[in-house]
């Protein structure tokens, strides 16, 4: 495998690579634009931008979207449902911090 593929390659797999515009991931999450900027004004979400000035979502992004679209379905304030992702957002992040130390320690 080439240098260039190979870099292609992990671009598909990382869920922090900002591969969708704005509409492609409104309609995703089945969402509005605005929904997203919405996002992005409450500090949730801080997408890349394009070389143009548009903004760019990852499918970590999306994932945290989508759950807060789920949970304002449900009843929840923004603001709340906002700050909700984010603490299970962080709580995932120590699980799988967790789990690499232990694999690490066992592997070793």
């Amino acid at each position: 495998m080439t240098r260039e593929s190979e870099a292609v390659t992990r671009r598909f797999d990382d869920e922090h690579y900002p591969a969708y515009s704005m509409g492609r991931a409104a309609e995703m999450i089945g969402a509005t634009p605005g929904f997203l900027r919405s996002l992005d004004e409450a500090g949730l979400l801080d997408p890349q931008r394009s070389p143009g000035g548009h903004r760019r979502y990852s499918r970590h992004q999306l994932r945290l979207a989508a759950r807060v679209r789920e949970l304002l379905d449900q009843g929840t304030a923004l603001d709340a449902a906002c700050r909700i992702v984010t603490l299970e957002d962080q709580l995932d992040e120590a699980r799988r911090t967790i789990a690499d130390q232990r694999g690490d320690q066992q592997g070793g």
